[in-house]
């Protein structure tokens, strides 16, 4: 092989790692960390359900689904639930999710905050008291910015915290200390620093093509050291060096 094409490999490998050290630590430490945690603690299974078996049966909900389907001009889904000691029926629309009160057919109002610390403490399955209780017009990025939902926060180690619609009192997502350390180690796997969502982002596709650019001139000199070795003669027994 040409020595110059060694040469320009040799430099090449030596400044693809000056520049790619970091970053190629922060993917194997990312990848052991997010390995090491179990996908079901980090979404916090343990720690609070998602969502409650309804007590109540189709006969518990008289309430007339013809006029409550009337005032709406497309449906996509009708669901029987409920919320607390209620039986509602959500209706979801092109408009967005409505909910009945599934006795009366009234459309439920917004929980108050009691009701929401209620339905938190419902669905908690560690014992943990609540810290702090508070509604937000944008929530932060571990519920994806969403606008007018409740953060409830509780005192265990993990700082669970539990975010619930306003307008319907359920709870969207459960986040603790583990989803937050999986989730920085994600952003330095993925490179994506902003929303930390963004797994094609530019940053990372740059990184990645370098990398095995990288591997590419480790290759070479490994062919080179090789070949270095193979042409190298074989010393006698007795020769004088």
């Amino acid at each position: 092989m040409n020595k110059r094409l060694f040469k320009y490999a040799r430099k090449g490998h030596k400044w693809l790692g000056y520049l790619l050290a970091l970053q190629i630590f922060f993917w194997l430490l990312g990848g052991l960390v997010m390995s090491s945690l179990p996908l079901e603690k980090v979404h916090g299974k343990h720690l609070a359900n998602r969502s409650l078996s309804s007590p109540f049966l189709l006969s518990d909900y008289p309430a007339s689904i013809d006029k409550i389907t009337a005032q709406f001009e497309q449906i996509e889904g009708i669901k029987y639930s409920h919320f607390l000691n209620t039986p509602i029926i959500e209706v979801t629309s092109s408009s967005g999710t409505f909910t009945f009160d599934g006795r009366t057919g009234a459309k439920m109002p917004a929980p108050s905050k009691a009701q929401i610390i209620e339905n938190a403490q419902a669905h908690l399955l560690i014992d943990a008291k609540i810290t702090q209780a508070q509604l937000l017009t944008k929530g932060p990025r571990e519920v994806g910015h969403k606008a007018n939902v409740w953060q409830i926060s509780f005192d265990d180690w993990l700082t669970t915290t539990l975010y619930l619609d306003s307008q319907t009192g359920k709870v969207i997502t459960v986040r603790s200390t583990l989803w937050r350390i999986f989730d920085f180690f994600w952003m330095l796997h993925i490179m994506d620093y902003d929303e930390r969502e963004n797994f094609n982002n530019p940053l990372l596709i740059s990184f990645s093509a370098t990398s095995v650019l990288f591997c590419i001139t480790g290759v070479l000199l490994l062919l080179q050291n090789v070949r270095i070795k193979r042409k190298k003669p074989a010393t006698r027994v007795g020769q004088s060096k």
